[in-house]
């Protein structure tokens, strides 16, 4: 572009079943883009966001991707949420030569030359899931999942991961995205019959708060038969009654009571503009520290031309609120700081596990061995 404001698109979903957790994704954005401009902007120029609300719908996404590359001529996009919707307006960057950088943890095997990924693979929330509660808990595991792409090839990793420990997986339930009171119970009838273990959801979205209340209401308990998840997050918690989810488990790369100065520095920002209880998960956080990261790409170029942007944020590293980061150079995917929580009757998470390390991208799930906690795919760093 010539002169004028850098204009990013925004592909954020503020109505529909996931717009929970999308409108902190949009709140953090718009964080990050007023702190770059309070700044200066980015040499000199503002960043001046654009955004049309998808309704947590993949077709009007891949339409809003191709009004914002085409007729309003923006290069760099940033969101989606849902893999359905990533899977909608991928093909619509490439064909626009355009850049999508894409803040959500997913299910990996995803390339192009057109996209950054800074959410985690499972290999950076699956894994160290998998790791603490099939030893901490047991090896009999329960699937529920949402019924769409990610929730399915995220339990064919982790039945892997329990096949290696020699464990079962006892049955596998997906429910609709807005599944309502009926269908919810008769997962729990189900839960009930087995007696698992360990439960691992990816039940994503509006579905999650009625899911962890009917658990509650059925008399299960978390101490025997946790609800384990890389999905879960403070903003569906902040749906649920208070306690609701006490004794549950997470796995992600940043939660709001993480207290290192960065974090808390992030988080006291957000609550300040968007309210003292509002949640702020690892969506969010990657949310915001990708435009970061694209600023400073954009700042580096000196134009908003995708190749220039994807080769210069390969040499960027960033501090993010969760710890320093960066996208492999290869895979265009990010080295994240893995970490696994449990709710406490606040409905804070409580971290319970923190290697301090920070682990490569392996999207492609081509080093699975729960043994090795080591070798490629870790860099060893200070604990926080």
């Amino acid at each position: 572009m010539i002169g004028g404001a850098w204009r990013v698109g925004l592909l954020y979903s503020t109505t529909g079943v996931t717009a929970n957790i999308e409108q902190t994704q949009l709140n953090a954005a718009l964080l990050a883009i007023e702190e770059i401009n309070a700044a200066g902007g980015v040499l000199g120029r503002p960043v001046e966001p654009l955004h049309v609300d998808g309704g947590s719908n993949p077709r009007r996404f891949r339409d809003i991707a191709a009004r914002m590359l085409g007729l309003e001529g923006v290069r760099l996009l940033f969101g989606c949420y849902m893999s359905s919707v990533r899977k909608a307006v991928l093909p619509l960057i490439d064909g626009y030569r355009g850049v999508l950088f894409y803040p959500t943890f997913y299910e990996g095997f995803e390339y192009s030359p057109q996209a950054i990924f800074t959410g985690a693979v499972p290999n950076q929330n699956a894994f160290q899931l998998a790791k603490y509660v099939l030893t901490k808990h047991g090896q009999r595991v329960f699937f529920i999942a949402s019924n769409y792409s990610y929730p399915y090839e995220s339990n064919r990793i982790m039945a892997d991961f329990v096949t290696q420990v020699r464990g079962k997986v006892v049955d596998e339930v997906y429910i609709a995205l807005n599944a309502g009171p009926e269908e919810i119970s008769r997962a729990i009838k189900r839960i009930r019959k087995h007696s698992p273990d360990v439960i691992f959801s990816t039940i994503v979205g509006q579905a999650t708060a009625p899911f962890y209340e009917a658990y509650r209401e059925a008399g299960l308990d978390p101490a025997t038969m946790p609800i384990a998840s890389v999905a879960t997050s403070e903003a569906d918690i902040a749906e649920m009654a208070p306690g609701v989810a006490e004794g549950h488990i997470a796995a992600a790369t940043f939660f709001d009571t993480l207290a290192t100065p960065a974090a808390r520095a992030f988080v006291a920002a957000y609550r300040t503009r968007f309210g003292e209880n509002a949640p702020v998960p690892s969506a969010a956080e990657a949310a915001y520290f990708q435009m970061h990261l694209a600023a400073r790409a954009l700042a580096r170029a000196g134009t908003d031309e995708p190749q220039r942007i994807i080769a210069e944020i390969k040499a960027i590293e960033f501090d993010a609120p969760q710890g320093r980061v960066r996208v492999d150079a290869e895979n265009h995917h990010t080295y994240l700081w893995p970490r696994v929580a449990r709710l406490d009757a606040k409905g804070r998470f409580q971290i319970i596990w923190n290697p301090g390390v920070r682990v490569k991208p392996d999207p492609y799930c081509i080093a699975q061995s729960l043994d090795d906690w080591s070798a490629d795919f870790v860099e060893q760093a200070e604990p926080f």
